[in-house]
């Protein structure tokens, strides 16, 4: 069943519910489909009058913020070993070479790269533990995160919102256009994030010392 058919036979205190739910979850480290959730509600709401999208916004960016900051929290208590635990067991999303892309992105960037990864699906899973791990200072981690949440949920909802409401009819009869741009933008994101953790871990391969034969 596709996401916002399921979300039309939830009641709306639950979708709030729900939406800040999965987007907290996924802030805090957890690799969940926060973002196709949020479109899907917010693409509900313009559709349904028992769903206000000022209160959708809201539930959202309350989790990014909160979720965020709880993966700060576990990040810098946890540290390294975390992100080896996390990569054995989500090895698709903590890949070594993943974990190079955010951790170069996170040396360039410094808290843009937390305020600016709520738009990137890598490093919005990333971007708490990340910054714990890593020591970034709390007041730095805090400023990013209640902007770039506050933007990216409630921008994300406010755009869909309206988008859905302008082009509700058009969206019914060319759908499938829709979906299939989805796709294509998914596929392209998919191989672009790909080739860079790969490019990540060739380079992290190539700086590690080469191992010294042990004297007879």
């Amino acid at each position: 069943m596709h996401v916002q058919d399921w979300l039309e036979t939830v009641p709306a205190v639950s979708i709030y519910a729900l939406v800040g739910l999965v987007i907290g979850l996924e802030s805090l480290g957890i690799p969940l489909p926060g973002e196709i959730v949020l479109v899907s509600a917010a693409l509900l709401s313009s559709q349904h009058e028992g769903i206000n999208p000022v209160i959708l916004g809201a539930c959202a960016s309350v989790g990014a913020i909160v979720g965020d900051s709880i993966g700060y929290a576990i990040g810098r208590k946890g540290g390294r070993p975390l992100l080896a635990w996390l990569g054995a067991k989500f090895p698709r999303h903590f890949s070594e070479g993943h974990v190079a892309t955010a951790e170069r992105s996170f040396q360039k960037w410094g808290m843009w790269a937390v305020f600016f990864g709520r738009f990137i699906a890598l490093l919005r899973i990333f971007a708490g533990p990340l910054a714990g791990v890593l020591r970034m200072p709390y007041w730095k981690f805090l400023i990013a995160n209640v902007f770039g949440g506050i933007v990216w949920a409630g921008g994300t909802t406010a755009v869909i919102y309206y988008v859905g409401v302008v082009a509700e009819s058009w969206l019914k009869r060319f759908s499938w256009l829709g979906l299939v741009a989805a796709v294509l933008i998914g596929l392209a994101s998919m191989l672009i994030v790909r080739r860079k953790a790969k490019k990540a871990a060739t380079e992290h391969a190539a700086a590690e010392p080469e191992p010294v034969p042990a004297a007879e």
